[in-house]
């Protein structure tokens, strides 16, 4: 059963249904393979829904969450990022929503401006840039514009499952390596490796460089935080893939879960760099927006001897609180534990050589759309 009430308030159960049977957890039959535990309305929202077990076992009839794609009629293509904490200025998502599920993803707040919930919506509710590609192109030819690194996948990413049939991650390439553009992409899919074709003579030109998140060694903990994103074998596998072919890669530990994934923060630059990794980073868990509940709801039934801990981890990275939203404390946090991750990080990746060189892509190799004989793709 569904209840609906005005936004202003909580949503509150009915006086009869207080306790365990009051939970915002949707039926687990109806969210199998994916990542979060509930669908609360989005925040932007003046109804807020919320469903319960009226005892005539009515959630037993609703269907399964099923993954619906959307076309998105966006009319650029490009956005601008001016965080000082982040490494870039450009990027690209050719899809809203990800149906990777990833419990932790930064990204799911963004998903309440359509209108959906962070919880559920944003992993089935997906959205595709159709025209991405020549909505860049067009970008391209226009004077004005100057080149610099584009980072595809800076949101959600560009290769989660649908882009194998869907495949504008690739045309998006396919327009910047014929206009010798500059790319960085971030993704924890093996479906990078199946672009190999266009990145490697990129990569042989300067101009592209792949980062993979790996989060954790531990199949199972991936399993139940990423649930239809690549296992760390296969993510293992895609860096040393990439790497033969002569394409840098980064491998980002992101996020760091204090308490549930910290302790294998040396095994996996160690297994990054068996692989071919070049350099590494990472991000703490962040706990924004609805991220907070989502995390809290997720642990306690995956996790619960560890819940707690988790939580007063990084409440103790953020003064108390469960996140900070400011530049340079976000995503790394502080107070002891906070240094003494930093810590372990650095050495482990001075001990293993990792990152001892950065790489700068190149930005004066481009060709403008339009010049030299080139002409325009129509949309």
């Amino acid at each position: 059963m569904v209840r609906h009430q005005d936004k202003t308030s909580p949503v509150e159960p009915p006086p009869d249904l207080q306790g365990e049977e009051a939970t915002a957890l949707v039926n687990a039959d109806r969210r199998r393979g994916r990542g979060a535990r509930s669908n609360v309305t989005g925040r932007f929202e003046t109804d807020a829904r919320a469903e319960f077990d009226d005892g005539w076992e009515s959630l037993g009839e609703l269907d399964a969450f099923k993954t619906e794609v959307f076309e998105d009629a966006a009319k650029s293509v490009i956005s601008r990022n001016d965080s000082p904490d982040v490494s870039f200025g450009s990027s690209i998502n050719p899809y809203r929503g990800c149906e990777h599920g990833c419990i932790y993803c930064y990204a799911r707040p963004s998903h309440c401006y359509l209108g959906h919930s962070a919880g559920l919506d944003f992993e089935t509710k997906l959205y595709a840039k159709t025209h991405a590609a020549a909505l860049l192109e067009r970008e391209f030819a226009k004077p004005s514009y100057q080149p610099e690194t584009i980072a595809l996948g800076g949101n959600t990413d560009p290769y989660q499952p649908i882009e194998r049939s869907r495949r504008i991650t690739r045309s998006i390439l396919e327009v910047l390596a014929r206009t010798q553009h500059p790319v960085g992409i971030i993704t924890k899919s093996a479906l990078v490796a199946r672009d190999i074709d266009i990145l490697k003579p990129m990569a042989e030109l300067g101009l592209a460089k792949v980062a993979v998140s790996i989060t954790t060694l531990d199949r199972r903990v991936a399993r139940a935080m990423e649930p239809r994103a690549a296992t760390p074998a296969k993510r293992l596998e895609t860096v040393r893939r990439l790497s033969d072919a002569g394409i840098p890669v980064t491998v980002m530990v992101a996020p760091i879960v204090p308490g549930l994934t910290d302790h294998e923060i040396e095994g996996i630059l160690e297994a990054a760099r068996s692989a071919g990794a070049r350099d590494a980073g990472y991000v703490l868990l962040r706990l924004p927006l609805e991220i907070k509940d989502l995390i809290r709801e997720w642990l306690h039934e995956e996790f619960p001897d560890r819940a707690d801990r988790v939580i007063s981890l990084l409440r103790s990275m953020h003064g108390g609180r469960d996140y900070t939203p400011e530049f340079g404390l976000r995503q790394r946090g502080n107070g002891p534990y906070a240094t003494q991750i930093a810590a372990r990080f650095r050495l482990a990746k001075t001990r293993l050589s990792l990152g001892e060189s950065r790489l700068s892509l190149r930005n004066d190799l481009f060709l403008r759309p339009g010049g030299r004989g080139q002409q325009l793709e129509l949309l």
